[in-house]
């Protein structure tokens, strides 16, 4: 028997894992709108009889929020509130054979290149008219643009080729087309995506094309802030930091995963790059542009990570002062290069590791906030929240990195850009006025 209050013929998107997840899902949206279709995304009243779920696979956290999303709906369909589950995403791309035989009362999966045909199984059209359209999840003031799909790069940890495949750059007029429809839309900050942003346009351009990409862009009207997220240490191209500097709409913002800090462990990890090279570059990154906010992630018990190896790691991160910093703990992911090696730091290691990191960062960021006391910023505001307006400084992307609260008494319009005059810092917000 259904529940009151189904509607008939209605597709809730659920969407799973990071930022380019969320873009393959808008896409999706957007196609299914533009056949007329009934959709929402992460619909608040779960009043829908058809369920997507976009699934991610990136480590076991994720693997096992994404199972247990899937076994809510099939549960919700044993009961007759739904007709059908579908899923996509990296999860399903990577083990749909063995999922669809666990979990059989799935109507289909998906992979992640397979839009067309998941279109076709809910008696859509592609529409090609709609390429570089996109309607969006994210509030209508910012946007990823993911660049580019799939990784080339060897990393031994890591999973996302056998996911997404190997690296495909989007042409560069597709892309300025998107940016434009979405400026004339209100977006007013692009965050660019992709597993690698270095390697754009060595596959369709032959050269990495990274800079002329932004340089495109940047002419883009109505477009302020231009932020670069995922862009790897070897081979990276030293022209964007020009583009940086000449481009005032692009942000002094790079974030940059890093990995680890110790030359034998980048070996292990196959990463391309050693200690002595990452800090030089990061060096000449701030020589080049001197107020740029980094942001990086290490990883923390990978296959053969010492104390010394650790230790190294920690004087690294002491050293570098970096702006933004995450750690992950090793997932041991099957079919990669470090899944032959035994994982053989215990997992409560690997959460003391992850501690004594993040508990380092939190007093670095701390004292960098300190700093911030009696500075005037461009504040971008996203929302309103427990008595505040809150926003970001060009130095912070959305979710990961600080915010900027602002008392609600002084009014604000979200979506737009204040001046705020930063009066009282914590480890990652900042307390202002507005200017």
């Amino acid at each position: 028997m259904k529940t009151k209050g189904i509607v008939k013929n209605k597709i809730n998107i659920v969407t799973l894992g990071c930022s380019k997840n969320l873009v393959d899902s808008e896409v999706l949206y957007t196609q299914l709108k533009g056949n007329g279709m009934k959709v929402e995304h992460e619909s608040k009243k779960d009043d829908a009889n058809i369920v997507i779920i976009n699934t991610c696979g990136f480590i076991d956290n994720a693997k096992q929020e994404s199972i247990d999303t899937i076994l809510r709906y099939v549960d919700a369909k044993d009961a007759g509130i739904v007709d059908k589950v579908y899923v996509t995403g990296c999860l399903s791309h990577r083990y749909k054979d063995e999922l669809s035989v666990e979990i059989p009362t799935v109507d289909a999966w998906f992979g992640t290149n397979e839009l067309p045909r998941m279109l076709k199984t809910l008696k859509a059209d592609y529409k090609h008219e709609l390429v570089g359209e996109r309607l969006l999840t994210t509030p209508a003031h910012y946007a990823y643009l993911k660049i580019a799909e799939g990784c080339d790069r060897p990393c031994s940890f890591c999973a996302i080729p056998l996911m997404r495949g190997g690296h495909v750059s989007r042409p560069m007029d597709e892309l300025v087309l998107q940016a434009q429809n979405l400026a004339k839309k209100g977006t007013k900050e692009l965050i660019l995506i992709a597993q690698d942003l270095t390697y754009y346009g060595l596959d369709i351009y032959k050269k990495r094309n990274l800079a002329e990409l932004l340089d495109k862009l940047s002419d883009v009207e109505g477009i302020d802030w231009i932020r670069l997220q995922y862009a790897y240490p070897s081979g990276f191209p030293m022209d964007i930091l020009d583009v940086m500097k000449n481009r005032s709409n692009v942000c002094n913002y790079l974030d940059m995963p890093l990995q680890h800090g110790s030359s034998e462990m980048l070996k292990i990890m196959r990463r391309g790059i050693d200690r002595p090279k990452t800090e030089a570059l990061i060096n000449t990154i701030r020589e080049k542009v001197p107020d740029i906010a980094i942001r990086t992630t290490l990883i923390a018990g990978h296959p053969g990570e010492t104390e010394e190896h650790f230790e190294e790691m920690y004087h690294f991160v002491e050293k570098m002062r970096f702006d933004r910093l995450g750690v992950f703990q090793y997932s041991h992911e099957d079919d990669t290069h470090s899944f032959t090696m035994p994982d053989d730091i215990p997992a409560e290691v690997k959460q003391e590791r992850t501690d004594i990191i993040m508990e380092l960062q939190q007093g670095i960021s701390a004292e960098l906030n300190q700093a911030k006391i009696g500075n005037t910023y461009k504040v971008l505001f996203d929302r309103k929240e427990g008595g505040y307006f809150i926003g970001r400084t060009e130095s912070d992307s959305p979710e990961v990195d600080n915010e900027v609260l602002v008392p609600a008494s002084q009014y604000v319009r979200l979506g737009d850009f204040a001046n705020v005059k930063i009066n009282n810092a914590e480890e990652f917000d900042l307390y202002g006025d507005l200017v």
